[in-house]
């Protein structure tokens, strides 16, 4: 299509793409948090789940084969399986905002959810809850305050853990947003990967294992690769979480196709990715009616999501003992 060649792009604010709020909470000195992405009206969504030990709910409703056209909510959180109890807070808002699938008696608030493991980065046993999950749908519908950095489901990210925690840089949440035309798109992506992470242009490490002495990146697949007799569990530090948006009129099931091609974009940036040790996701959302080429969106997809996870590192700070990029003086 003449509206999405590339020439003509401009970079937007991913808060610029109108019809979702998106809302953010965190407990700095806990080292987790949740991010709630809110559309009152219904988002049409897929979604595409490539690591092996995903933290989720309500993820079938996303299957094509069901029956639900749209959702009311996305919620990315840390806590891991313990952080899943934010949605019961977002529907209990939406529900006293009547928001939700009219079922006669009330209104049943559609929300997905899916959580990164960040329990190891301060306190292990405060999780994002039902309570925090409330916070971040009222402020997403009240008053919408999403930030790259330490934020919401970002406050506890970290990166380049294959040699514990002791060896890893702290990375945060990240957005990208493009506007070609008429048509908008952007990603928003929580990076918290075992693997390393690459400027997906240039190929440059800017992110990852660090050396003993925190002063040098180390290559993770080099490590990994060097110890193939060894059998370790490492699951439990590790998801990178991701959220296309889109005013591109597309349908559930070219939504979850295009959430698969976003996937591309974390395989550009992210090495190792979609490991057994990862519960690496993507949902793809619509929110306008924009006509636009299925699969020239799902190109545009995975720059943005690239894009997203090195704003995801550059925009973090240092924390809990973690070097961020900035504080190691890797530049862009």
């Amino acid at each position: 299509m003449s509206d999405l060649k590339k020439e003509n792009a401009k970079v937007i604010s991913i808060t610029d793409i109108e019809g979702i709020q998106i809302g953010q909470v965190e407990n700095v000195e806990a080292g987790t948090g949740c991010t709630a992405f809110l559309c009152p009206d219904g988002m049409r969504a897929g979604l595409d789940v490539r690591g092996g030990g995903p933290a989720s709910r309500e993820s079938q409703l996303l299957n094509p084969l069901m029956a639900a056209q749209a959702i009311h909510g996305i919620v990315l959180s840390g806590g891991s399986a313990f952080g899943l109890d934010a949605a019961g807070g977002v529907m209990q808002y939406l529900e006293e905002q009547d928001i939700g699938y009219d079922v006669g008696v009330t209104k049943v608030p559609l929300v997905a959810q899916a959580d990164l493991f960040d329990l190891t980065v301060a306190d292990t046993f405060v999780r994002p809850d039902k309570q925090m999950g409330y916070e971040a749908a009222r402020l997403a519908m009240e008053d919408p305050n999403y930030l790259d950095g330490n934020y919401g489901a970002g406050c506890g990210a970290t990166v380049g853990k294959i040699g514990g925690m002791e060896t890893c840089m702290k990375t945060g949440i990240g957005s990208y947003a493009l506007q070609i035309g008429e048509i908008q798109i952007g990603a928003i992506v929580a990076v918290n990967a075992i693997g390393d992470i690459f400027d997906w242009k240039t190929g440059k490490q800017i992110a990852g294992l660090l050396n003993w002495d925190k002063t040098e990146l180390r290559s993770t697949s080099e490590v990994m690769k060097a110890s193939l007799d060894k059998v370790e569990n490492r699951f439990t530090e590790n998801t990178t979480l991701g959220v296309v948006i889109t005013n591109a009129h597309l349908e559930k099931a070219q939504l979850c196709k295009i959430a698969g091609m976003a996937h591309d974009g974390y395989a550009r940036s992210i090495r190792p990715v979609h490991t057994s040790y990862d519960g690496d996701s993507i949902y793809a959302v619509s929110v306008g009616e924009a006509a636009a080429d299925q699969d020239a969106i799902g190109i545009l997809a995975a720059e943005v999501v690239s894009e997203a996870i090195k704003s995801a590192v550059f925009s973090a700070d240092s924390a809990y003992g973690y070097p961020s990029a900035k504080e190691l003086g890797i530049k862009e």
